[in-house]
């Protein structure tokens, strides 16, 4: 990609005092009317780049612009090369490892041996997950809006979206951008896209950063308390840590927290079987048995044969 590639050139322009486009040609594995076209884009941006031709010549950057390859220290770029890593396990491929490689390529130790922090950002989903990442990743730099059908609670729809930003959190993946649709910025879980597709070319807005304070992607409509057998104690400190609950003088553990909708109280509920009881609010309380008796009847033997 040629962002990667600008990147890796004005890294190396950096760190070292001169180097020829051949070499840059040869370790990119473009053309060198490729590395000339790149360079040219460089100094468009502003950047203070100066070639020389013959012998003795090369591309070098201004004094007062290079930066002393100790500046980063091992574990430095040991944090860097695992957070590259991390972006690899997502999309499949060593695309980001190859860049670091290529940065390193020249420079003695800048990339050591012995790593011991390791990131792995890929999911049961990777499969449909790659995919549809390299697809917006290619929108957002082309400027392409994309469509797609969203699976959500309120049902499915399909939307047009001006994407601005690939977002990883809550350990789950994401696309903001301008919906069409809404006519305001949204936050799109990839798992609930189907149908993707790039569109057509949109004039880019000045798109802010999303909010992603757990209040206001999630916002609280419902305060709940719940009991849960001791038993559960692992579950909770996984999913909200220790300081969510409390240990009554009968063992059991007291959680509260806000959902933000009845759905995900219920559901959440249920996944604990008879080990969790529902105290509040009423309402959930009583919808929660209404629901269980469903699911009684549902899976008595009588009413199972006759459905059949």
């Amino acid at each position: 990609m040629k962002l990667d590639r600008l990147i890796g050139i004005l890294s190396i322009l950096l760190q070292r005092e001169k180097v020829t486009a051949p070499e840059l040609a040869a370790q990119f594995e473009v053309s060198r009317r490729t590395i000339q076209r790149d360079i040219e884009a460089l100094c468009r941006a502003g950047i203070p780049i100066s070639t020389a031709q013959g012998a003795g010549g090369g591309i070098t950057i201004m004094e007062g612009y290079r930066v002393d390859r100790t500046v980063l220290t091992a574990p430095e770029m040991q944090a860097i090369l695992a957070g590259l890593r991390s972006l690899d396990s997502v999309s499949g491929t060593r695309r980001y490892v190859r860049l670091m490689e290529k940065l390193a390529a020249g420079t003695g130790e800048l990339v050591p041996e012995g790593a011991h922090l390791l990131i792995d950002l890929s999911s049961w989903y990777k499969t449909s997950l790659s995919p549809k990442i390299e697809c917006i990743q290619e929108a957002i730099e082309r400027h392409y809006t994309i469509t797609f059908r969203y699976f959500a609670p309120g049902g499915e729809t399909t939307r047009t979206v001006e994407p601005y930003y690939l977002v990883f959190h809550w350990s789950t993946w994401y696309v903001w951008g301008w919906c069409r649709t809404r006519k305001d910025y949204r936050l799109f879980k990839l798992n609930r896209i189907t149908e993707l597709a790039a569109g057509e070319v949109f004039a880019p807005r000045p798109a802010p950063l999303p909010d992603l304070k757990p209040e206001r992607v999630f916002p609280a409509v419902y305060q709940v308390t719940v009991l849960f057998d001791p038993t559960c104690c692992w579950r909770l400190v996984e999913e909200y840590g220790i300081d969510r609950f409390h240990v009554e003088p009968n063992g059991w553990l007291r959680f509260t927290g806000s959902f933000p909708d009845a759905d995900s109280v219920l559901s959440w509920v249920l996944t604990f079987g008879d080990h969790a009881e529902l105290v509040e609010p009423q309402e959930l309380r009583e919808r929660l048995a209404a629901l269980t008796e469903t699911l009684a009847r549902r899976y008595r033997k009588e009413e199972h044969v006759a459905r059949q």
